[in-house]
């Protein structure tokens, strides 16, 4: 893969600059892909596809045999930080992550390249390529291969591939009334890339930021092996409101978030009342109209949180009750100090009720 980028004069630019968007505040608002969706053809007779559109899940799921399936998602999108290495980085943690929700383990990636030529010198794209081929080393699968394009905007990502033992496929359609929700990393992204964006943000929480979108939600493997663990999937673009939405939607129940026990990231609110709030925030909550609920009186600042966009977010998962303390315990003790248990699954019509 070979791209061809003169260096530009002057200064150094700084790729946020470059970007009308960046990290998963670029996705298409939930409302707008759903209505796009809706227009397109169905996939067709194809008995092996076990996993395809209809229930917005993570990735595609292809099954091999009646033992094994195949797992394959792309995501790519435009720069949240000015750092090449950290963008690289926390893109591709975040494509991986697709992986990881569906109770797979990448086997490997193929990377997906847009960048201005004549805007970015070309040691700055070699970085961000860095970036991300170090996170698949630490995820143990290879950078194979990818394509690259001239684009007015720079745009870095990863189409990946992995496997799963069908008995450990976890879909984000499957969640059952009773069950507990969990959430396996802190809320605040798309406040902080808004900081960052204004340089408005801490070197500290610069710091947090990287830690966050940097780990690898691996753990998701590890919950697919135990049957108590029903359904999962990642937070990312469309907020906590919109995942547990889609959760909601596919399962056909509804879910409860308790506000207070969210885990948000140490800035996270003041960042919000400041105004540090990105327009994907606002897209998102306009498309959930009337199925999503909030108290009287929720504070706007709050519900930005809420429908804040994560890039690399943690792992939602629906789970037996009675093991959610220990899957918790689990999770911390894999890296994700801030694992919590953040509402419930009920009968009832598809909806998000947000309490507290």
């Amino acid at each position: 893969m070979t791209i061809a980028v003169q260096p530009p004069a002057g200064e150094p630019v700084r790729l946020t600059s470059l970007a009308h968007g960046g990290g998963c505040g670029c996705k298409i608002a939930p409302g707008v892909l759903a209505s796009l969706l809706e227009r397109q053809p169905k996939h067709g007779p194809f008995e092996r596809l076990l996993v395809g559109t209809e229930t917005s899940d993570d990735a595609a799921v292809w099954a091999l045999d009646d033992e094994t399936c195949v797992i394959g998602t792309t995501d790519f999108f435009m720069p949240m930080v000015d750092d090449p290495i950290d963008f690289g980085r926390i893109a591709a943690t975040n494509a991986i992550s697709d992986i990881y929700a569906m109770g797979g383990t990448p086997i490997f990636a193929l990377a997906i390249l847009g960048m201005p030529v004549g805007k970015i010198a070309p040691e700055m794209v070699a970085e961000i390529l860095k970036g991300g081929a170090a996170i698949c080393a630490e995820a143990g699968i290879p950078v194979a291969g990818g394509h690259s394009i001239d684009n007015p905007e720079p745009v870095y990502g990863l189409a990946v591939v992995g496997t799963c033992p069908r008995d450990r496929l976890r879909k984000n359609s499957d969640a059952k009334a009773g069950d507990a929700l969990i959430l396996t990393k802190p809320l605040g992204v798309g406040v902080y890339s808004a900081a960052i964006k204004r340089e408005g943000l801490s070197a500290e929480g610069y710091r947090d930021f990287v830690a966050t979108t940097t780990r690898l939600n691996r753990i998701g493997a590890e919950f697919a092996k135990d049957p108590a663990v029903h359904a999962m999937t990642d937070v990312t673009g469309f907020g906590v409101l919109g995942h547990g939405l889609e959760v909601a939607s596919g399962a056909g129940v509804s879910v409860v978030v308790e506000a207070a026990a969210l885990p948000l990231l140490p800035l996270a609110e003041k960042l919000s009342q400041d105004g540090y709030v990105t327009g994907a925030s606002h897209r998102n909550w306009q498309s959930y109209g009337e199925a999503v609920s909030l108290p009287d009186g929720f504070p706007d600042w709050r519900r930005h949180l809420l429908t804040d966009p994560q890039t690399s977010g943690g792992l939602l998962v629906s789970c037996a009750p009675e093991k959610a303390a220990e899957l918790v315990a689990l999770a911390r003790g894999a890296g994700f100090a801030d694992a919590a248990v953040i509402g419930r699954v009920e009968a009832g019509a598809p909806q998000v009720r947000v309490e507290g």
